[in-house]
């Protein structure tokens, strides 16, 4: 495994666990899927240097727009969620309330 892999792998491995972890506020999670999906874009950014390929140029710049969406959607479910029910925790949101 190569240092630039084991750090990508890194990155990614701990926006996970901070997902997994720390689940008391909607902007914490969000902020460790956008360092995953940053992480991802530079591996795929790196992944297509290395392959000298014109072929996969377009997947980086895909996968950084779709990270855009959710990064704004995101941003529109908390502020949605801080004017609704005051704050971010998410123990205070009850998903089967109509």
């Amino acid at each position: 495994m190569t240092p630039t892999h084991f750090a990508f792998s890194t990155t990614f491995l701990l926006g996970l666990m901070g997902l997994a972890s720390h689940r008391t506020h909607l902007l914490s999670a969000l902020l460790c899927l956008e360092g995953m999906m940053l992480s991802l874009f530079i591996a795929f950014s790196l992944w297509t240097l290395q392959l000298d390929s014109s072929s996969f140029s377009a997947s980086p710049m895909i996968l950084l727009a779709l990270s855009a969406c959710e990064a704004s959607a995101g941003l529109a479910l908390l502020v949605a969620t801080a004017r609704t029910h005051g704050s971010d925790h998410l123990q205070t949101l009850n998903l089967l309330q109509c």
